[in-house]
């Protein structure tokens, strides 16, 4: 089998830019990847988004997600040539299950309390609602553990989530035919680590915990969540 690529999915209030330093690392040991732009609409539609960039990769796809991207990876998985899927301080939701269900089994982070909610045109005009993290919560609550600095752009560019798609039902869990690695953020305010632990544990996951890591943990150490991807890789390689 070829050397699969990998495609990562960003979360919520981040863009593709959050896989900078991830994609650096795979990109020096000779990985193809791709990082798309996810739409953060809605579960199934950007899903279905993100099915369709693997379905048009030539060879074997790992799908790698942070955060939202986790409940979307878990759907998208499905695709007939993804082989693996790496879930970053992530949803890990099992079929029919919504993201306000998971977790509402645990306590609640504190980015519930420091949403902003805003509204967006849909295509038929009506307007719908979306969410940010409030710009002055956001060092605390998402990147704890980046440079201050670079906090403060992270907080002005975020990319708002539809707040339809926390209710939205996963139509597929393809942890449950394909392997799967996850990357627990231990010191993460934005999902309760417990989340992500419960959701690893379901699904069988080859698990490691980084303590002291915040949400943004594939900003402030992507060395350690690439050579997660890498082994994913390498055994389905």
């Amino acid at each position: 089998m070829s050397k699969p690529t990998v495609v990562l999915v960003h979360g919520a209030f981040a863009d593709a830019a959050s896989w900078s330093g991830v994609v650096e690392e795979l990109q020096a040991a000779g990985v193809p990847v791709v990082a798309p732009p996810n739409p953060l609409r809605g579960l199934a539609s950007d899903a279905a988004y993100v099915a369709s960039v693997a379905a048009q990769i030539d060879g074997p796809v790992v799908l790698v997600g942070h955060s939202y991207g986790g409940a979307l990876i878990t759907v998208a998985g499905a695709t007939e040539n993804v082989v693996g899927l790496v879930y970053v301080a992530a949803y890990v939701l099992d079929e029919n299950e919504s993201l306000g269900e998971l977790q509402g089994r645990f306590a609640a982070s504190p980015l519930v309390d420091n949403l902003r909610q805003w509204t967006y045109p849909t295509a038929d005009g009506t307007p719908a609602t979306e969410v940010t993290i409030a710009e002055d919560a956001f060092p605390t609550v998402f990147a704890a553990d980046v440079d201050g600095d670079v906090t403060k752009v992270l907080a002005a560019s975020q990319r708002p989530l539809a707040l339809g798609a926390f209710n939205e039902r996963a139509t597929a869990a393809a942890w449950r035919t394909k392997p799967s690695w996850a990357v627990i953020a231990g010191a993460d305010r934005a999902i309760n680590p417990e989340v992500e632990r419960f959701g690893a544990e379901r699904a069988s996951a080859t698990v490691v915990e980084i303590d002291g890591a915040s949400h943004a943990v594939a900003v402030s150490q992507p060395k350690a969540v690439a050579q997660v991807v890498l082994d994913a890789v390498d055994a389905v390689a």
